[in-house]
């Protein structure tokens, strides 16, 4: 018998109606994903889904002028991703990867292009980037000129869903507030056609951040014309429950400095 799935938004805090509506369009997409054998192993179901066509689709980004432009990189670690942290770290571009839940002290890995102990493609793996990269407080990461974020559905209004445990808002939020992230930060995410949903679809409370572009092996839309420039992203404290905040040190660290 297959294991279950693992639930991600166990701790997640706001509304009840929106997160079971997110709840469910997750397995929609997941389920979606698998019945067409477009998600690849491990499997789609609890996870930012590592789809077939994500090399395409970071062919497809790094053809961006927005991209070309940027000389640092946030990015999410999932596998989904991997082909544009590889692709990042050959164009020479700084990489920072947050740890998995943002669970240490230390939170995120600094790729330099110019020190990788092995080549980009494994050093832009989690595990990679353990032997390759810095381990790095909030505080030495250097402004961001492009945020990739994975996503379990992208709308075309640029709603974008992950897999339930926030972190990629919160990573957008400390950053904000720490001056890293600003009106001219572009955000992007790669996605399988499967996992785009028109606008208006995706449920969103007021700590998710939209995308300005989402990019799949075939296109890209421009979802800055449906959500407007420079969304404001914050750390919304009364949808963070107890559970989480402990779990995260660094948001720990950021309440009592409010206290």
């Amino acid at each position: 018998m297959p294991r279950p799935a693992p639930r991600h938004d166990h701790d997640a805090g706001g509304p009840a109606g929106v997160l079971a509506a997110k709840a469910e369009l997750r397995e929609e997409v997941w389920s979606a994903m698998r019945a067409a054998k477009v998600a690849r192993f491990p499997g789609a179901a609890g996870r930012i889904p590592n789809f077939t066509g994500a090399e395409a689709a970071a062919e497809r980004l790094r053809a961006m002028p927005e991209w070309r432009a940027a000389g640092t990189v946030k990015a999410n670690p999932d596998s989904a991703q991997w082909p544009v942290r590889q692709r990042a770290l050959e164009d020479g571009k700084t990489v920072y990867m947050a740890v998995p839940r943002l669970a240490e002290e230390e939170p995120f890995f600094a790729l330099d292009p110019d020190h990788l102990s092995e080549p980009p493609r494994k050093a832009a793996s989690i595990s990679g980037a353990a032997r390759s990269a810095r381990r790095v407080t909030l505080a030495e990461l250097s402004p961001v000129d492009l945020v990739v974020m994975g996503s379990v559905a992208a709308g075309e209004d640029g709603a974008r869903l992950g897999k339930g445990g926030g972190f990629a808002d919160l990573e957008f939020a400390l950053a904000t507030a720490a001056g890293l992230i600003g009106p001219r930060t572009v955000a992007v995410t790669t996605v399988h056609e499967l996992q785009l949903r028109p606008a208006g679809v995706i449920p969103l409370t007021g700590h998710d951040v939209p995308v300005d572009f989402i990019v799949t092996p075939e296109r890209v839309i421009d979802c800055r014309p449906r959500h407007g420039p420079g969304q404001a992203a914050a750390i919304r404290w009364d949808d963070l429950t107890e559970e989480k905040i402990a779990a995260i040190p660094l948001l720990a660290a950021q309440r009592a400095s409010q206290r």
